[in-house]
């Protein structure tokens, strides 16, 4: 039997991606309501009653009305938004972050979806900081690229229109909203220096982390700790160090690829991540997390 799946905020553009992906699914069934109810929470209360799953794309806002909305329903919940990924009822849906990630996925009722940046951030760091490569406290910079589908229709329309320059840095006051969950999920406890910015390209991006090396880390160890993490992953791997890191290489995939760069002799290193923003960013992670939910073959739609 067709398990029914409602994505409410589905004429945005992660809840199209993910759309396209489950739409031709025959054990998906995509619960649907009229464009011009969409708004209307009468009808998405039904929604919510008729689906087994439920995937918000919507503002932080809208994403715990909606909640409050489907209160006493039985309906388990994807929230791909950032309302709800440092809050403690919430399973933050990182299947490849730590052992036992995917079991609590696979049972739970609340299902927070990670945001962009913070996956590529959380995937470099957290394996090291279990290790004790990278310390909790340590003062560390992160600097990333994004195509430019992830700020939203508006800053899509500037480009579509041709109005937006070929690039900016932004979020420099440091309150960016993926530091809370880069921090509680990577396992710091110092905040780090956060500067992302965007490309004119729609999807794609990358993220970069330089360390020092010392006494205790090295090139080597630092490639070996992270392909041991995720060893036997089916959307990360570690990879050798290309010469040029091209945001947009994964894009329309799930995956995100992990490479670690720098020179022994002068012991310095940077470390890099590249995902698609709407891929293993945002829709496919979302989907992976909707597998797991389910019980189905996790790369399905993917």
């Amino acid at each position: 039997m067709a398990q029914k799946v409602f994505i409410d905020g589905e004429a945005g553009t992660t809840g199209l991606q993910i759309r396209d992906r489950l739409i031709g699914r025959k054990d998906i069934e995509l619960i649907q309501i009229d464009s011009a109810r969409r708004k209307d929470a009468d009808a998405r209360r039904e929604a919510f009653a008729a689906a087994d799953v439920a995937i918000l794309c919507l503002p932080d806002a809208a994403a715990k009305e909606a909640v409050a909305l489907a209160e006493g329903l039985p309906v388990r919940f994807i929230d791909a938004s950032t309302a709800h990924r440092v809050d403690p009822a919430w399973v933050f849906g990182f299947a490849e972050l730590a052992r036992g990630a995917r079991d609590a996925i696979a049972g739970a009722k609340l299902v927070s979806n990670p945001g962009c940046y913070s996956t590529g951030a959380i995937s470099l760091l957290a394996p090291l900081v279990k290790a004790g490569l990278v310390a909790p406290d340590e003062a560390l910079s992160i600097n990333a690229v994004s195509g430019y589908t992830g700020g939203g229709k508006e800053l899509i329309g500037e480009y579509e229109r041709g109005e937006a320059p070929a690039a900016f840095v932004y979020a420099l006051a440091q309150k960016h909203k993926h530091v809370p969950e880069i921090m509680k999920y990577s396992g710091l406890s110092a905040q780090p220096v956060f500067a992302p910015s965007v490309g004119n390209f729609a999807q794609g991006m990358a993220v970069q982390i330089p360390l020092h090396l010392n006494g205790t880390r090295s090139l080597s160890n630092l490639r070996d700790a992270l392909a041991g993490h995720y060893e036997g992953s089916r959307f990360i791997a570690v990879t050798d160090a290309p010469a040029r890191v091209v945001p947009t290489a994964l894009n329309d995939t799930n995956r995100l690829e992990i490479s670690v760069h720098g020179d022994a002799g002068n012991g310095c290193a940077v470390l890099v991540a590249v995902l698609d923003n709407l891929g293993k960013g945002a829709s496919g992670a979302a989907v992976q997390n909707l597998n797991i939910m389910l019980g189905a073959d996790e790369g399905a739609g993917l």
